[in-house]
């Protein structure tokens, strides 16, 4: 019997080394992130820096969104003709609401798109790559740079990487109008000069009923990037590939991956604590307590590397409602939670 459970354990960890070696290209990076908690489930080089393409996109369209009226119709301006590479093809004088522009630019990855959106948001693209560097300081992407709001890079080149994409993509995924582009497989409007009929380039969300958004990216010096969001039970998942060749393949394999052996389990359970003291219980008859409850996706069989520490401070004097310590979650060495501790006299 030991034997043979050591013979299936073996083939487990080799399948699992298989299943990571053959299905990721050695060149690429990319990382797995839990959507509610941005805690990082699987990652390679996330923190590499890299030529991003068109998933610069996100940031754009994230931008418009948080800076105009959806509803506003614009006028292409003379300023599209500056537009190469991929296209939604807009005419000079075309009459075409934000709202939809973002479908065209994120559909289809329109650098027209991006050129006339960048231009009716901020009046100019420096103004407005101004707003894309502003933002990305504030939500925490420290390895960042970007130039332009299309991704292309012959000129100048937006650098970024996989975890700081991740993060991007999850800030804006808390809006409901980009969740709502992101996901959308066909878009159709019609203007004063054309009917336009944009199917997503995302295939992904074709593959995998549980896909619900991407943004896909490509130059010959960036490569293939691909940012994708799947969600199913209460797992919400965000991949990012930079410079994987089977890109659509390694989202939909992870996906799958993912939600057959991770599990969000409640390790911090605010109804349950476990703390031990003599300190306060000597001069109060008091109860701890914390605020939340703290929920992390992960396997089974990694529950082992977490555990909790409770520190509390020994004030002389103390009233109900007070702080009297912190509660936290370590992975291992690491504190990865915390948690302010309250006391409540009886």
């Amino acid at each position: 019997m030991f034997l043979e459970y050591i013979f299936i354990m073996k083939k487990i960890i080799l399948s699992f080394i298989i299943f990571f070696l053959f299905i990721i290209n050695v060149n690429a990076s990319y990382v797995v992130i839990d959507r509610n908690t941005n805690n990082v489930l699987i990652e390679s080089g996330k923190d590499e820096k890299r030529l991003i393409a068109s998933i610069t996109k996100i940031m754009t369209a994230y931008i418009v969104i948080k800076n105009t009226n959806l509803n506003d119709e614009v006028v292409v301006s003379d300023e599209v003709l500056k537009a190469y590479g991929s296209s939604i093809y807009l005419k000079v004088g075309e009459k075409i609401t934000v709202l939809d522009l973002l479908y065209g630019l994120m559909l289809r990855s329109g650098n027209d798109a991006a050129i006339i959106l960048a231009n009716y948001t901020s009046g100019s693209i420096d103004e407005f790559v101004k707003l894309m560097n502003k933002e990305a300081k504030k939500i925490g992407m420290k390895n960042t740079i970007f130039h332009n709001p299309s991704g292309l890079d012959e000129e100048n080149e937006n650098i970024s990487t996989a975890y700081d994409m991740a993060i991007l993509t999850s800030k804006a995924m808390k809006n409901k109008t980009f969740r709502k582009i992101f996901r959308t497989k066909k878009h159709v409007v019609k203007t004063n000069l054309n009917t336009h009929s944009w199917i997503n380039k995302n295939k992904a969300l074709f593959m995998y009923k549980y896909v619900n958004g991407g943004k896909t990216g490509y130059t010959k010096k960036a490569k293939r990037t691909l940012v994708t969001s799947a969600s199913f039970d209460s797992s919400n998942i965000i991949i990012v590939t930079l410079r994987e060749n089977d890109d659509f393949n390694f989202h939909v394999k992870t996906y799958k991956y993912i939600f057959s052996k991770y599990k969000r389990y409640v390790l911090v359970n605010k109804n349950n604590l476990n703390i031990k003291d003599t300190y306060y219980k000597e001069k109060y008859n008091s109860i701890f307590y914390v605020k939340n409850n703290y929920l992390l996706l992960i396997r089974k069989s990694d529950l082992k590397k977490y555990h909790i520490v409770y520190e509390l401070y020994k004030h002389k004097k103390v009233h109900s409602n007070d702080i009297v310590g912190a509660l936290k979650l370590y992975k291992n060495k690491t504190v990865i939670y915390e948690e302010p501790i309250y006391i409540l006299l009886k």
